[in-house]
């Protein structure tokens, strides 16, 4: 318990007014408190983190870390953290992002931020709705889901954010959900020490706005599901077609870091100054 507190006290702003505005059962605070410990775990310095969130309920979890934080625009997380890095490499920048902000206003940064492989932590809170703004559908949203926008079910294809992550080119990318924290833990671990764009998508619960409207009673039910659902990737991999239909994998699916643009573009200035020098001289 004083191991907690500890971090409660060294991590969060206090100045800030608690409970906080997430609603009971949301799975946001258990991202928050993964990624406080995996940050913990690693002895990284405040003064080198950088929280970067956009819009939406994941939105608010920047407000509450004394780390440096970015409340950017909708969709924008992504661009505000390739800046940061681009300018200070030293930096160990995440950007926060629910699903609708990453993969809909967001969806094309998130594409050339993966493509580029730049140095950025991407982790995606997929509630599978917009919570905040009113419980429209999302591009997470699963087929036949109902939502505030979607009163006959939706009727669209879902982006499963590993598959886009993993077409995209990021060099890391794992699954988690806010039921499996020990799991998510270990993998912000990971993210957070490999070089590139490494994505960590966790599935996190919105009893609100999603679990009311698609026949989930309580907080728990949906906790539960997750437990159920979840299935390792080792074993998922096995698993027969009809069985999967069921279920989604969690785990590491890339890991297979590459340089990030950063430091290749440092490195060409390094190139190009040495070979100035080198005609300068002459």
């Amino acid at each position: 318990m004083a191991a907690i507190t500890e971090l409660i006290h060294d991590y969060l702003r206090h100045n800030k007014k608690f409970p906080h505005v997430l609603c009971a059962g949301c799975g946001h605070g258990i991202v928050l408190g993964a990624l406080i410990r995996s940050i913990h775990s690693l002895g990284l310095s405040k003064d080198d983190v950088v929280l970067v969130a956009g819009i939406g309920c994941s939105g608010r979890v920047a407000v509450y870390v004394d780390f440096n934080t970015v409340h950017t625009c909708h969709g924008r997380a992504l661009t505000v953290a390739t800046g940061i890095k681009m300018a200070n490499p030293k930096l160990k920048v995440i950007a926060l992002m629910g699903d609708g902000d990453a993969l809909a206003i967001g969806g094309n940064h998130f594409i050339h931020a993966a493509r580029r492989n730049i140095g950025i932590t991407a982790l995606v809170l997929n509630n599978s709705i917009y919570g905040m703004t009113g419980g429209q559908a999302s591009p997470a949203s699963p087929t036949g889901s109902m939502s505030t926008t979607t009163p006959l079910g939706q009727l669209e294809r879902s982006f499963d954010v590993v598959d886009l992550g993993l077409a995209c080119g990021a060099g890391y990318v794992a699954r988690a959900t806010a039921m499996h924290a020990l799991l998510l833990g270990k993998l912000l671990e990971e993210a957070l020490t490999r070089p590139g764009f490494c994505l960590v998508e966790v599935r996190t619960p919105c009893p609100t706005q999603y679990g009311r409207k698609n026949g989930f009673k309580t907080a728990v039910e949906m906790y539960r599901w997750y437990k159920e659902r979840a299935v390792k990737r080792e074993r998922w991999d096995s698993l027969p077609e009809d069985q999967r239909a069921q279920s989604f994998p969690i785990g590491v699916f890339r890991d297979a870091p590459q340089p990030g643009l950063e430091e290749r573009y440092y490195a060409a200035c390094s190139r190009v100054q040495e070979k100035t020098s080198c005609q300068q001289s002459q």
